[in-house]
């Protein structure tokens, strides 16, 4: 059974006959809504601590509406809008747009399906269909999940993306256009990404390529990954690998997550290149609980000697369900960082509380629910 069961409000929309085949639609409203109350040290230059409601907790929250229409034959179109919202005050992510995932699409059941919009890019789409991603149970893109930056941010804007599997094994290709009139590959991302991943057995390995341009002068960044992982009865072991690799002059990326400022303020513009190895362990204990233990070992070489640091950053994770939609959980994080790294963008996107100091401790208690 899965850990999370969406509540569906289905909406019939129209049901046309032409030649005997029926095409019906339907709409689903979904989301999670997760709050925590999280404390963590060395928080400002003072090397102070804070205790805050956070925007979010381990998952961002968020509502979304998915529809799709059944065209006959195994072809049907579908489309997802999502908004991403902070628990704590009721706004919007001031940082992403307001539907942050936009995409339309279509679907057979033989050769795959093509998405049209704002979406996952393929480097997240790599970790996920190969399976090392980090408490694999939670979706992607909360407080303290350091793979997430490696990846480039999971949204591009303005992408098309081919997806389909075939037996085991699954295949990914995306394009963004990047729209520059007389410049058609500035701000652009063309990325692959595949899989070995049978739905029931016990290994899974992938890894996916990906390379953006600047959009303002076409330099380059470059990012790839490999990894797997293995599951014995209800205990997966996960290993990944993750290398960025940046031109000097890449400092603007409209089609991704940040602004120039943005780049700027998370320090992304201090290296030339960055490796991370990480790798978990998960374990169910019978339905209930969910338990994980995490590392993560990040090497920067900077742009400048004084900019090359290292990282590590380590994690436990104990999950609580107390239905098919609600959770209780308890989190713990501790990174180490030197030189480059310490003040640096390195736990993931919704991070609350950058590190200002070598070392920083977290601690997390929160309650989410999906529907």
């Amino acid at each position: 059974m899965a850990k999370y069961r969406r509540l569906n409000y289905v909406v019939p929309l129209m049901l046309l006959t032409c030649n005997q085949v029926h095409a019906q639609s339907s709409v689903t409203l979904y989301g999670i809504v997760d709050e925590s109350i999280r404390y963590m040290t060395h928080t400002n230059a003072a090397g102070d601590s804070k205790l805050q409601m956070g925007n979010g907790g381990m998952t961002e929250s968020r509502w979304g509406l998915q529809g799709v229409e059944q065209l006959g034959d195994g072809w049907s179109t579908f489309f997802k809008l999502e908004n991403r919202f902070y628990i704590n005050n009721g706004q919007s992510d001031a940082s992403l747009p307001y539907f942050n995932e936009a995409q339309i699409g279509i679907r057979s059941t033989s050769f795959g399906q093509v998405i049209l919009g704002r979406q996952y890019n393929v480097m997240i789409e790599g970790i996920t269909i190969g399976g090392y991603g980090s408490n694999p149970w939670i979706p992607y893109d909360f407080s303290f999940q350091p793979e997430i930056t490696l990846t480039g941010g999971i949204w591009t804007s303005n992408q098309v993306q081919y997806q389909v599997r075939a037996h085991d094994l699954m295949f990914s290709a995306g394009y963004a256009f990047g729209g520059d009139p007389g410049h058609m590959s500035y701000g652009s991302q063309i990325g692959v990404a595949a899989a070995y991943s049978p739905k029931d057995g016990p290994v899974k390995f992938g890894g996916a390529f990906q390379q953006s341009k600047d959009s303002l002068d076409g330099a380059t960044a470059k990012a790839w990954t490999f990894g797997g992982s293995y599951t014995w009865d209800k205990t997966r072991f996960a290993l990944g690998y993750i290398v960025n690799q940046r031109d000097p002059g890449f400092d603007n990326f409209a089609n991704g997550p940040f602004t120039t400022a943005g780049l700027i303020a998370t320090k992304y513009t201090d290296f030339s290149r960055r490796r991370m190895i990480m790798g978990g362990i998960t374990q169910e204990l019978g339905y209930a609980w969910h338990l994980a233990a995490n590392v993560w070992r990040t090497l920067q070489d900077g742009t400048t000697a004084k900019n090359d640091g290292s990282a590590w950053q380590y994690q436990l994770v104990a999950d609580y369900s107390l239905s098919v939609r609600t959770d209780l959980y308890a989190e713990a994080d501790y990174a180490q960082y030197k030189g480059g790294l310490i003040g640096a963008q390195l736990q993931g996107i919704q991070s609350i509380g950058t590190a200002q100091k070598g070392t920083q401790l977290g601690m997390s208690v929160g309650l989410r629910h999906a529907f």
